[in-house]
């Protein structure tokens, strides 16, 4: 089972998107997580930095700028979507990768306060 550390980058940047309403609340994630063509479009115009903000965990051991680095996404590359966060709440949970798993929580918590 692979390892997962946290990237704090993307944790604060999910937090600066919901600070500034950058949220969809109600989304069915299978249906708007990116797909391998819509990353593939994302990273032709971002940089690596910019895509891993899209995601709470770095594959330990995996390489940098690859996309077998970056886990737990959370959003559509425009704004954090709930059901995103509900999803690396839950996958983290089940495979006992806890920081991820309480950063996802927390913005999750976060969210809800600040949508009200």
């Amino acid at each position: 089972m692979a390892s997962y550390s946290l990237n704090q980058a993307a944790v604060e940047h999910a937090r600066q998107l919901i600070d500034r309403r950058q949220y969809v609340l109600d989304s069915d994630w299978g249906e708007v997580q990116p797909n391998a063509a819509a990353q593939n479009d994302y990273l032709a115009k971002h940089d690596w930095t910019e895509y891993a903000a899209w995601h709470l965990g770095l594959t330990d051991g995996a390489n940098d700028e690859t996309k077998a680095r970056y886990a737990f996404g959370y959003g559509d590359f425009r704004r954090v979507h709930r059901s995103g966060l509900i999803a690396c709440v839950y996958r983290a949970s089940e495979w006992r990768h806890k920081k991820v798993e309480l950063a996802a929580h927390d913005l999750l918590q976060h969210l809800d306060a600040t949508a009200g």
